[in-house]
């Protein structure tokens, strides 16, 4: 098997494997995308300026395990745990491992954990680090896809990632 490196930034690093180009990440070991359900049987969405798409983005909270100087070894439920956390201001009682996904399997190496969250506590305001600007939806598990609609419709987009993670909600929690 051959491997070779094209380019590499801090970030992303482009690589050939046997004659097939894709992207991997450069500074960190996995991606945790989180599935939060209030008691009062909400979802939590995030809402963020994404620079790819030029727009704002629908999505669940997530981000990247091991990418934090003394966190390389970082487990996947703490990093799930601190990413809700930083991202919506909420804590979680719970947090269970639900699936190993890849996330565009032609274009890159990434796997994606999904966690579920549940025994949600408000403590802190959210919105992500100083670098981010992420706006906290919280909708009715019940009316989320209703919502979304109108959102995309509104010319919001919607991750991929938000169908999955509906879908891992309405297997744990019934449909609302």
């Amino acid at each position: 098997m051959s491997y070779r490196i094209l380019a590499e930034t801090p970030f992303l690093r482009l690589v050939d494997r046997d004659g097939w180009t894709f992207v991997e990440r450069a500074n960190a070991r996995a991606v945790v995308v989180i599935v939060p359900l209030t008691a009062e049987r909400r979802l939590l969405f995030v809402e963020q300026y994404r620079v790819p798409l030029g727009r704002n983005v629908i999505e669940f909270p997530a981000g990247l395990v091991g990418d934090e100087p003394g966190r390389e070894q970082e487990d996947l439920i703490e990093a799930a745990r601190r990413e809700l956390l930083e991202e919506t201001g909420y804590h979680a009682g719970k947090l269970n491992l639900v699936s190993t996904s890849a996330t565009s399997p032609g274009l890159t190496n990434e796997l994606v954990r999904f966690v579920l969250a549940c025994d949600l506590s408000k403590i802190g305001k959210g919105g992500g680090t100083p670098s981010e600007n992420i706006r906290v939806h919280e909708v009715a598990l019940r009316e989320a896809r209703v919502w979304l609609t109108e959102r995309e419709r509104q010319g919001t987009l919607l991750a991929a990632k938000v169908f999955a993670g509906l879908f891992f909600a309405h297997e744990a929690w019934g449909p609302g």
